[in-house]
Parts: structure tokens; sequence; C-alpha cells
């Protein structure tokens, strides 16, 4: 029997073929006793809840917060998150991408699902499916609106595709009214689709 890990989309929609065979395996791994259904849950924890959207959205808040970070952050995003303590694997060569009234920034891995693993955790479903890893690129205000976000037409969306050289962070423009916030508050306003770019804050 397929080993269910939380956090997991059940009930959005039927499992992919993709999922399918994946489960298939991962089941049948631990059957035969090759893999241990309690590390792979383990490491799921670590990303799920140790690594991820928090981590990326502290990164923005410091961001938002600090001028002379984000100054760091725009010339070396993978040593001025590394000063938060972020690193690792699919984190190893970083760019921030940053929000401005004229700017929108959307990231996709065209190729297969590369995604910035120590700030963001895993990614989501829909960041690996075929449909979002095609439209995005071919019609990105078409993906952005079914996401909620309809931009102006002076806006310029910026697709930018993650690769296995190079993950994107998006910073988010900072909410407007929130200069009495500390970082801790700031960064519980920040979402993991606000760091993708399909979502606005």
């Amino acid at each position: 029997m397929a080993h269910d890990h939380p956090g997991d989309d059940h009930g959005q929609h039927p499992p992919s073929d993709m999922e399918l065979r994946v489960k298939a395996l991962e089941s049948l791994l631990v059957e035969k006793g090759l893999v241990d259904a309690a590390a792979l849950d383990a490491i799921v924890d670590h990303y799920e809840h140790r690594v991820g959207p928090r981590n990326g959205a502290r990164v923005v808040a410091r961001a938002w917060t600090d001028p002379q970070y984000r100054a760091r952050l725009a010339a070396d995003a993978t040593a001025a998150i590394a000063e938060l303590g972020y690193t690792g694997r699919q984190g190893e060569h970083m760019v921030a991408l940053f929000n401005a009234p004229g700017i929108h920034n959307m990231v996709v891995c065209t190729l297969c699902s590369c995604y910035p693993w120590p700030v963001l955790g895993l990614p989501p479903v829909w960041y690996k499916s075929a449909p979002y890893r095609s439209r995005a690129v071919i019609d990105p205000r078409g993906v952005l609106a079914e996401f909620g976000v309809s931009l102006p037409d002076d806006v310029e969306v910026r697709v930018w595709d993650s690769t296995a050289e190079v993950r994107y962070l998006v910073i988010p423009e900072r909410p407007a009214a929130t200069h009495d916030l500390d970082a801790e508050a700031l960064a519980a306003l920040v979402t993991r689709d606000g760091m993708i770019g399909t979502a606005r804050l």
C-alpha cells in the first residue's frame, strides 16, 4: 500500500500517472525492505516543516526591513540567503527577483521541477505539472489570472525559467500600511505562491 505523506494534495484532484507510479515504486521499495518508510517521512518532514516557505518568508521580510541586506541579496542571493542559515541541496545558486510597481516576476521550470528547496520547501504539485510548465511561458497573464492575480496592462510580466544551475526567489512588493510591523509579523504575510510569483501580497 502506498505510503501517504502529510501535505499531499489529497482530495483535490485524481493522482496523475506519474504520482501513481511514484507511490507504487515507493510501496514496492518499502515492501522489499530497501527503503524505510519512517526515513522517507523524516525527509518530507524536514523539507515541509524545518525548511520551506517560512525560511523564504524570513528572507523576504529581512529584504523589506534592511536596505543593506536587500542590496546584498540583489548582488549575491546565495550568500545573502546563507547569512540566515538557509543553504543546501537545490539552493546552491540562488537569484533574487524583486517585484516593483511596474514589474511582476514569475518562476517556472519548463523542463522538470527545479525549485529552491532551502527557502520554499517541496514544490507544490501544480508547479510540477505539464500545463503550468508550458502555459506559464506561453500565457503568463492567463495563468496568473487562474491564480487570482490580475495585473494592469502597464505591468511587465517577467517569466524566469529555473534550472539545475540556478534557482529563483521572488521578493514580492511590501504590502502597504505595514511600516509598524516587525520582521516576524512581516514574514507571516509572505506566502509560498508570492515567492514563486503566482500571488500578490
